[in-house]
């Protein structure tokens, strides 16, 4: 039994000193034999009491050899699959839709730049429409999603949004992407690159964002709260600028005036066209049976026949004939309706208009200027805008 002890001691201290050179494939089975030898040294002592036959059958089979070196085997062959790197691909879907959908615009552009499958996920519709609706949302109306149509239709095979084999995917969103991010992102394997669906919320987000789409929607106070246009909101073709986060407006002409242009506007000064009306057209009132004293509405004014029309705060007055007191107010009943621009001063031309609830289409004078249509204001939303906007003087 010493003499089996000291062997296999001086043996493993001969292993150790080689540690420092490369082995041969033998060594490793070699340095498993004190191991086999340890764990069955408890046994040994029986061995010895049936001699020399017990004691060989004491020193450890090459059936345990075996089955030691492959579990070792298998726990290395585990840790190596437990440090390979995982691709994002690996994910379950679940995952992978949920970090999808936490990335902003520029990471999902990013990451539809490495391969296929993840461009096929990252340009979907699914994912880009939160984005357009967070951002976009309160200033497209159907209008400006029915020009998209046009311009791309009319861009199909022209430079600006065409995408050929040869410019691939990276090169298209590079040319519509207004951040300098992007530019150490652009080498891609042409052999991967595909021409992208231009008809995708991703590309109107593109677009809009770089600014080389425009689209109409309306302005409050136009001109910059020009004095003659407060509490108002007019119709243009508005167009984003990336570098200052603000838009650029184009009035369509006054008249004999020319298109006037307004930039620098800021977020809060625009909105989505509430009624798909055209500016030179009449919109048809359907709640002028509705309307009650102290009601905030939307009317129609344009200055002359040849003159768009824009949208004009004001609120739903008492008739003179009413003394305000709500027990014993009746002008809801009558076929006149007061409308006051509280705007202007008491006395002025401008503060109140009166209206028929019957037969109310286009009234006024070329004097004082033309009253179309009448929106109710229903959405206090909408009606804390107007109030925001409101002159610090009151208008002669």
């Amino acid at each position: 039994m010493l003499f089996f002890l000291v062997t296999s001691l001086s043996f493993l201290f001969f292993l150790n000193s080689l540690s420092l050179k490369p082995l041969p494939l033998w060594a490793s089975d070699v340095k498993l034999l004190p191991l086999c030898f340890f764990k069955e040294l408890s046994f040994s002592f029986k061995a010895l009491k049936k001699g020399i036959f017990g004691l060989f059958c004491a020193f450890p089979s090459m059936s345990s050899i075996m089955s030691i070196k492959q579990g070792i085997s298998t726990l290395k062959f585990e840790n190596a699959q437990e440090n390979e790197p995982l691709s994002v691909l690996d994910l379950p879907e679940l995952a992978l839709d949920c970090i999808l959908e936490k990335l902003s615009p520029s990471g999902l552009c990013s990451l539809a730049a490495v391969c296929s499958s993840l461009r096929e996920r990252c340009i979907s519709d699914y994912l880009w429409e939160r984005h357009m609706k967070q951002k976009w949302g309160k200033i497209l109306s159907p209008a400006a999603y029915r020009e998209w149509q046009w311009f791309i239709a009319s861009r199909h095979n022209s430079s600006t949004l065409k995408v050929d084999e040869s410019k691939g995917f990276i090169k298209f969103i590079c040319s519509v992407w207004p951040f300098t991010w992007f530019e150490s992102n652009k080498r891609v394997n042409n052999k991967d690159s595909i021409t992208p669906l231009v008809d995708s919320v991703m590309s109107l987000y593109l677009a809009l964002e770089s600014g080389k789409f425009s689209f109409p929607a309306q302005v409050y106070n136009r001109e910059n709260g020009h004095v003659g246009f407060k509490l108002s909101c007019y119709d243009a073709e508005i167009s984003y600028d990336p570098q200052t986060d603000t838009f650029r407006a184009r009035y369509p002409p006054h008249g004999r005036r020319a298109v006037a242009m307004e930039t620098g506007i800021q977020w809060e000064r625009l909105r989505a066209a509430p009624i798909d009306t055209p500016p030179h057209d009449l919109h048809t009132s359907d709640c002028l049976n509705d309307l009650h004293p102290g009601d905030h509405i939307e009317i129609q004014w344009r200055r002359n026949k040849e003159f768009p029309y824009g949208w004009w705060y004001g609120v739903v007055g008492h008739l003179e004939s009413c003394d305000g007191n709500e027990n014993y107010c009746r002008c809801h009943s009558n076929d006149t309706v007061v409308l006051e621009f509280n705007q202007y001063t008491p006395g002025s031309r401008w503060r109140r208009t009166i209206i028929s609830r019957k037969d109310h289409r286009e009234e006024g004078n070329e004097s004082d200027g033309f009253y179309g249509g009448i929106r109710k204001l229903h959405k206090s939303e909408e009606i804390a805008t107007w109030k925001s906007l409101w002159p610090r003087d009151i208008l002669e």
